[in-house]
């Protein structure tokens, strides 16, 4: 039996949600607070997580952010916001599907049937999931070739993205410079290195807080780079 799991603050509505998905043959639980929400969410395996967007504490869009992070489960969100631009923001966070309150109970159905089927097929059919690197809020999609920083995407050109990743997963691994080049670069370290320092300037512009200390990418003096975990 799937198991899901609601996060919505008006009692009515999530007791009306559970009471159809149930009478279709799901466990269904409800939490009323969006921080409880999250928390169950990252903690307890369920099969789908529908969201509210507005919530006490913690948001639908936060909960989605952090669900995809360490999970692939359908997550839909709920809300009676029809703004284009928050289900823009909402499926480009990872949600699979976007409802506008109100709808009917029998489309909400067929819409969570729908997204198990297909995340059962998928899983079925032994799709894996995208090779991802994830270390203090920074995300690497190494398979979609995609960077986000606790949550926000950023844009990395093929180097860039090469040379974060390759020393995301070489951890506390010191490299010089010139093996770097020859690395990322392909190449005997013949040509300009100064290329590694200008892209380790441009990676840490995009993922420190702070580039002056930087808390991914560190430099040891005299000898090169090495991404600290």
């Amino acid at each position: 039996m799937s198991r899901i799991l609601i996060v919505e603050d008006e009692m009515t509505i999530a007791e009306l949600e559970k009471d159809y998905l149930e009478l279709s043959g799901f466990d269904v639980e409800i939490e009323t607070n969006g921080t409880a929400g999250l928390e169950r969410s990252l903690r307890e395996d369920f099969d789908l997580f529908l969201l509210d967007l507005m919530l006490p504490d913690t948001d639908g869009f936060e909960i989605c952010r952090q669900i995809r992070q360490v999970k692939n489960t359908p997550v839909l969100m709920v809300s009676a916001k029809k703004d284009d631009i928050d289900k823009i923001r909402g499926l480009g966070l990872g949600a699979d599907d976007y409802i506008t309150k109100p709808f009917s109970p029998s489309e909400l159905v067929a819409r969570v049937k729908a997204h198990l089927a297909r995340y059962e097929r998928l899983i079925g059919c032994g799709i894996s999931a995208n090779d991802v690197i994830e270390i203090r809020g920074l995300k690497i999609d190494k398979t979609a070739r995609r960077v986000w920083i606790n949550g926000e995407e950023k844009n990395f050109t093929t180097k860039e993205f090469d040379l974060l990743t390759f020393l995301a997963q070489n951890p506390n691994h010191v490299f010089t410079k010139e093996e770097l080049f020859s690395k990322i670069w392909d190449m005997e370290s013949i040509g300009d290195i100064a290329t590694v320092t200008v892209h380790i300037k441009k990676i840490r512009e995009k993922i420190e807080f702070n580039t002056a200390k930087p808390q991914y990418i560190e430099t040891i003096w005299g000898v090169g780079y090495r991404f600290k975990v």
